[in-house]
């Protein structure tokens, strides 16, 4: 499974409500399984605080396919709406690693690198069992698509990650949709 990772940020004389109004009236005329959450920060982005969308697709064969939706039909009036109001945004692909994909009740993020020290099956391993007991999912960017760290550690809960990876950056999740 994979995940298209959009964050943006309203022109800064856009109200918040208007904004998410019209973000919320785009996921429901887009149709597609998506989540959507406001930051209270993050390092990647201009202003800090922003807006993340998860679109999940079964594979990367589904990317022009999701492009074209979200810019015609019944859809191109609610995505230019948001569109209109938006100052930023930049994009990313994660595969799914590890868990199962509960996008739907998580509410916090670690994104981190890979310690240079640590192999991927060395990690996978260490990781593992947190997303069984948290529950948890463990996305990982694909190709170097996007601003962020390379993996994002997503969960129901706080988990504390120091001991396995180092700088961990801890991101609140607000659900909008």
């Amino acid at each position: 499974m994979l995940a298209y990772v959009f964050w943006h940020q309203p022109h800064p004389d856009t109200a918040r409500t208007d904004y998410e109004a019209k973000l919320k009236a785009f996921h429901k005329a887009l149709g597609q399984r998506a989540h959507a959450f406001r930051l209270s920060t993050a390092p990647w982005a201009p202003d800090g605080a922003c807006y993340e969308d998860w679109y999940l697709i079964k594979n990367s064969a589904e990317l022009d396919p999701l492009n074209d939706a979200a810019v015609s039909g019944m859809r191109r009036d609610p995505h230019n709406a948001v569109a209109a109001h938006t100052a930023w945004g930049a994009a990313g692909l994660y595969h799914l690693r590890l868990g199962v994909e509960k996008l739907k009740t998580a509410r916090h993020a670690v994104w981190f690198a890979k310690p240079r020290d640590t192999s991927y099956d060395s990690l996978y391993d260490r990781l593992g069992p947190l997303c069984e007991i948290t529950p948890a999912m463990l996305w990982q960017r694909f190709m170097v698509l996007g601003p962020t760290p390379e993996f994002c550690f997503l969960s129901s809960r706080k988990v504390d990650l120091m001991d396995i990876v180092e700088q961990p950056v801890y991101i609140d999740l607000d659900p909008i949709l």
